[in-house]
């Protein structure tokens, strides 16, 4: 499951620097997670880290992208084999 920042974003800055898939970016008005980036960390931590830190908790699980972990997992791994270096 892809997550989805709501526009209850209040654009605070702090989810992008935690996601360690580079999933989340400014959007035109907030903070938008791109869906192909997005593993929920699975395989980087047990938690989704941009939901522990969102002070508004305006980050919730797109129902439109629904992935089991094993999906998630998958994915994770095709971007471990993608990143250069």
């Amino acid at each position: 499951m892809a997550l989805l920042i709501t526009d209850e974003c209040i654009n605070c800055d702090v989810c992008e620097p935690e996601c360690p898939n580079d999933a989340i970016s400014q959007g035109p008005e907030i903070y938008v997670i791109h869906p192909a980036k997005c593993t929920e960390c699975v395989g980087h931590f047990d938690t989704p880290q941009c939901v522990e830190v969102c002070p508004v908790e305006c980050i919730e699980v797109n129902p439109e992208l629904v992935e089991s972990k094993d999906q998630l997992r998958l994915k994770y791994q095709a971007l471990m084999a993608a990143k250069p270096g």
